[in-house]
């Protein structure tokens, strides 16, 4: 037990610090092959940070435990909201600008309905997973289109900032990105080894243990990339990539883990986890509505009432 909890420990570290390097890596390599700041932005920083939700999903699903890959995407969803943004806009209120983030929030809930829809039959088949994953790349094109259209969006001055602070060489970022992965690839092992094993001798199940310990290990790089981002005044960044990484959960690392093995989904989930996944999406969505009259702001009072949220989920999971 004690090796396991090292292990789970171990693993989430080294989630955290190999998915920085990863991001950071293929960030530069964008820059220097051309991409816009704003599409580094919206795809490679955006889906970066959900590095360790993916590689953590696929291994379970390889591994056979596709309900602690199911848990693991929907918990990182949950504790991007609900923790990340509840803790970030306590420290700072969150104030957006940025009309792609606008655009992504009612995206974001259309996905959140339909990937209830998906699981409501008690399975997520490899033809569920093929429309999410189809899904995920129709976005995937809107995204770069829409980053074409709007070079002058407040996210985009954000991340050209981001970059110019850092330089490095093509050479540098190359292998920042590459020894990231691969760290990424053998931190994840060490989690789920640990995780299973925890899971097993306290008696929880693969779904109850991928929704807490897992999720809240491979979010937190999410938490770490958000106080950073609000700490230097960059709010666009600190929430789009909150709505960048939930998108590539609940589309394409559910997707590739469900194309690998189907996954069995249990009553409670669709009873339980997807209505708080969905009550967040939607209060989000509210809490943003003044987006579209160009106040964006998400207070410390709806901070409070976020993380209030995500600390009831987690008792109810532990305890119930």
């Amino acid at each position: 037990m004690l090796l396991s909890i090292i292990a789970v420990i171990a693993g989430i570290s080294l989630l955290i610090w190999s998915a920085n390097l990863f991001v950071d890596g293929a960030s530069k390599i964008a820059g220097y092959l051309g991409m816009s700041p704003l599409l580094i932005g919206m795809v490679v920083v955006g889906f970066g940070t959900s590095s360790p939700e993916l590689i953590v999903s696929v291994q379970a699903a390889l591994s056979g435990n596709s309900s602690l890959a199911l848990g693991n995407a929907y918990g990182s969803n949950i504790a991007n909201i609900a923790l990340i943004l509840g803790i970030t806009s306590l420290l700072v209120p969150i104030t957006v600008h940025s009309g792609i983030l606008k655009k992504e929030l009612p995206i974001l809930t259309g996905v959140t309905a339909f990937s209830a829809w998906i699981v409501s039959d008690g399975v997520v088949s490899r033809l569920d997973s093929f429309f999410l994953l189809l899904l995920f790349s129709l976005l995937m094109v809107w995204s770069i289109r829409q980053g074409s259209a709007q070079q002058e969006d407040e996210l985009a001055a954000e991340i050209e900032e981001k970059l110019a602070s850092s330089p490095i060489s093509l050479k540098r970022a190359a292998g920042l990105c590459a020894g990231g992965l691969i760290i990424l690839v053998v931190s994840a092992r060490l989690l789920i080894w640990g995780a299973v094993n925890i899971a097993q001798a306290l008696g929880m199940s693969d779904l109850v243990i991928g929704l807490t310990i897992v999720a809240l290990g491979t979010s937190l790089p999410e938490l770490a990339s958000a106080i950073a981002a609000v700490r230097v005044g960059e709010h666009d960044l600190a929430l789009g990539n909150v709505l960048g990484s939930n998108l590539f959960n609940t589309l394409a690392v559910v997707g590739l883990a469900g194309i690998i093995s189907p996954i069995e989904v249990g009553r409670e989930v669709f009873t339980r986890d997807i209505p708080v996944l969905g009550m967040l999406t939607v209060s989000l969505f509210v809490i943003g509505y003044r987006f579209f009259h160009g106040k964006g702001r998400i207070n410390r009072f709806e901070g409070l009432f976020l993380l209030l949220c995500y600390i009831g989920y987690t008792y109810v999971l532990i305890f119930q």
